[in-house]
């Protein structure tokens, strides 16, 4: 397992935002200061925790660079089922 800051566009090391390489089963997380954020399955399959995913402004920006993705392509994806909400901090 690898956990790394994310970095901002211009270089420097984001505080409080991490990506976490899941080393043996093949998944990849964000976390967002001590919540567990999003997972992407090794499938590409994108789960998000169903409290935290759209808690503050930071915590969306950092997500969407995590997704590569929009706010509202996010939406569209959990409602057309593409993007599960789940718990990923139990």
């Amino acid at each position: 397992m690898r956990v790394e800051n994310m970095v901002s566009s211009r270089g420097n090391t984001i505080a409080n935002q991490f990506i976490i390489n899941g080393g043996y089963d093949g998944n990849m997380y964000f976390q967002s200061y001590k919540s567990m954020i999003a997972k992407i399955d090794k499938f590409g399959k994108v789960f998000l925790d169903s409290y935290y995913w759209d808690y503050s402004r930071t915590t969306s920006k950092y997500r969407n660079q995590f997704l590569n993705m929009t706010t509202k392509e996010i939406k569209k994806g959990i409602k057309d089922n593409e993007i599960e909400l789940v718990n990923l901090n139990a």
